[in-house]
């Protein structure tokens, strides 16, 4: 279960997207994954209840979420139905997966790097079946593309990213964990501004306070 929600089936809608839709709209709609985990924990986990607090951090975190994507851009109006819907779907899966995790997964007390080299095997075992391979020569021809591939998506996007992930959600409850899902267009801005040379506008600078802002609220001690 794992293996289809938190890796084959949400890269799947996630990449999709990625192809149909500018990076703001997709930035902007991957926000909702702590909604959609804090709606299905409420639903799901007992220890889980409707906090006010939560909500007004999950709330501030989109705002800044929604700022970055700079949804007054004209541009954004090039929205894909298909890929809005597939973003969609991809946050709500991630989404089951903190929760599928924390009620299921982290009580038997498996260490993190098992629980990721599980998932992540019988993710491969699967998509190995029913991978397209044309043109996967392409992926070697380019050397940054490759070292990217392996290193960055595989190595820390991956592998560390999901020890880090099972962590978190042991220690902080499902609700608190997604709220790090907030912090990738903070990231991304920061690479585009350092690596690709893109400004970052006073907008972004206070959109960036409101995403950490959310993300400590969320997990503020009561």
């Amino acid at each position: 279960m794992m293996s289809l929600l938190g890796t084959t089936v949400y890269y799947y809608f996630f990449i999709k997207a990625s192809s149909l839709l500018l990076s703001g709209v997709t930035g902007a709609l991957s926000g909702s994954i702590p909604l959609f985990t804090y709606i299905l924990a409420i639903l799901f986990l007992k220890e889980e209840k409707i906090n006010f607090i939560k909500i007004v951090g999950i709330f501030v975190g989109l705002v800044g979420v929604v700022l970055i994507a700079k949804p007054y851009d004209a541009n954004l109006l090039e929205a894909n139905l298909e890929g809005i819907i597939s973003i969609i779907l991809g946050s709500l899966i991630l989404g089951m997966s903190f929760v599928y995790a924390k009620k299921f997964i982290t009580p038997l007390k498996i260490h993190f790097a098992a629980l990721t080299t599980y998932q992540l095997g019988f993710a491969l075992i699967l998509l190995v079946f029913i991978t397209d391979y044309n043109g996967i020569t392409s992926v070697v021809s380019d050397t940054h593309v490759f070292l990217g591939l392996i290193i960055g998506l595989g190595l820390l996007g991956t592998g560390l990213a999901y020890i880090i992930y099972y962590y978190l959600i042991e220690n902080l409850g499902a609700v608190n964990a997604s709220s790090v899902t907030y912090i990738p267009p903070v990231v991304a801005l920061l690479i585009g501004y350092f690596l690709v040379g893109e400004n970052i506008t006073f907008v972004d600078v206070i959109a960036t306070l409101l995403i950490f802002s959310g993300v400590f609220i969320i997990n503020k001690k009561r």
